[in-house]
């Protein structure tokens, strides 16, 4: 049995844990199988506990932008925890890694560092709405910010994936303040706005879109978008837990030249420990306790394992800025090569790709939106899925999610993959 101690640990592990995971997408729901268990990584590579090895295009749905065990960041969280894991009071490498970030990230004065991208994405809408004092936020259908209640409003890949997008336990009441409108699509954020004239605080959105596959913005949508929140008195937030420091250094604000109210931020700035983070302008972040009304606090917030990794990180992406046209120079190369074996396949096919983050559709429609992402043959994504792990590739477990590259993936990694597929592809019937 290929998968025998996966398999084994799956089983043991279904008796403790709901589900046997702690994440839903883990359990292979939607593609079938035993989720696969792993043992250890390096570089672009995984090794599951069966001794298997596979080539990663996860990298922990992101922030290993560099590689798994990355030294650096191991010496960090080596050497930190030598001197303690958490003290529950400040360090001086909170402000070493804020400074940073900071300089990094365009339009924002302070950040404060939560433990998540779910905690983060909670805590910018709470700010927006004391900012603002209105209610209502806007989000996108299909962009996932999180299992807070306010989003699991038609969300994507996590609750799709789960087979609950409109979740149990969201009361009636906080989904009466999420409006949702339709990605890539201004004349419906427009329509909604007019309905609820002056009580919306904010929109949030994934500037890059990353968990219905990778959908980037249409040509002037995320400029109208933000001069259109200006006009209207709303706060525009972006969502950058995945394209934050994978983008370019200053994330999608950079990319696309736009400046958004408040940016949110994920695993990446921890060095792929647990950690998030919001910034925002001065007059923004100044409503946050302890100087203003708006409270939000957490014990391990800022805690310094997580920061050293983080601070390795970044400052190893600051340095060495050719990073971003080494990993989207690899990315455009991926994507020729699949379009190659696709299109000589006969399956019905659309790539998406935006940067270092890319995606594959069974289906030959364009896809820019969550119902145009829902057109796709999931039962062909799933032989995909299960053809290129027992290759020795491993896929997101949802064909709701991007493909992350890594600058540790090598051109000889990525020639391997794309065999692969193509040995994959003649193996599913058209």
């Amino acid at each position: 049995m290929r998968y025998q101690r996966s398999s084994a640990l799956f089983q043991e592990a279904q008796k403790y844990i709901p589900g046997g995971v702690n994440s839903p997408v883990r359990a292979f729901k939607s593609v079938g199988g035993t989720p696969i268990y792993i043992k250890g990584a390096e570089g672009p590579y995984l090794e599951d506990e069966d001794g298997h090895t596979y080539i990663d295009y996860i990298n922990s749905w992101g922030p290993q932008i560099l590689g798994h065990a990355y030294q650096p960041v191991v010496n960090a969280v080596v050497d930190r925890a030598r001197k303690g894991t958490s003290f529950g009071t400040p360090t001086e490498v909170e402000t070493e890694i804020a400074k940073l970030i900071v300089s990094m990230v365009p339009g924002i004065d302070q950040i404060r560092m939560v433990n998540s991208g779910t905690e983060a994405c909670m805590s910018a809408i709470r700010l927006a709405r004391g900012f603002t004092g209105k209610d209502k936020i806007i989000k996108f259908a299909g962009c996932y910010h999180g299992h807070s209640d306010s989003f699991l409003i038609a969300a994507g890949s996590g609750a799709v994936t789960f087979g609950a997008p409109n979740s149990p336990g969201v009361t009636q009441g906080t989904a009466k303040d999420t409006l949702l409108a339709n990605y890539n699509d201004m004349a419906h954020v427009k329509s909604i706005v007019e309905e609820h004239d002056d009580e919306i605080a904010a929109v949030i959105i994934e500037p890059v879109a990353g968990n219905m596959g990778c959908i980037p913005p249409q040509p002037g949508f995320l400029e109208e978008l933000r001069a259109y929140t200006e006009s209207k008195g709303i706060l525009l937030i972006f969502d950058e837990v995945m394209t934050g420091f994978r983008l370019a250094p200053g994330g999608a604000q950079e990319v696309f030249g736009i400046t958004a109210d408040i940016v949110c931020f994920g695993k990446i700035i921890g060095g792929g420990l647990p950690v998030g983070a919001f910034a925002a302008r001065q007059e923004i972040m100044n409503m946050l306790a302890p100087l203003g009304a708006v409270y939000q606090a957490g014990t391990l917030s800022g805690n310094p394992l997580a920061m050293s990794a983080g601070l390795a990180m970044l400052s190893a992406l600051n340095e060495d800025r050719e990073i971003y046209t080494r990993i989207n120079e690899k990315t455009a190369y991926l994507h020729k090569a699949l379009d190659a074996v696709f299109s000589a396949s006969g399956h019905a096919y659309t790539i998406n790709r935006y940067g270092s983050m890319i995606s594959i559709h069974f289906c030959d429609s364009d896809v820019i939106d969550f119902e145009t992402a829902k057109a796709g043959d999931n039962p062909k994504f799933k032989a995909f899925f299960h053809g290129m792990l027992e290759r020795g590739v491993y896929l997101a477990p949802s064909a709701y999610e991007t493909w992350f590259i890594c600058d540790a993936l090598s051109y000889e990694d990525i020639d391997n993959t794309v065999k692969r597929a193509a040995e994959t592809l003649a193996t599913i019937a058209k």
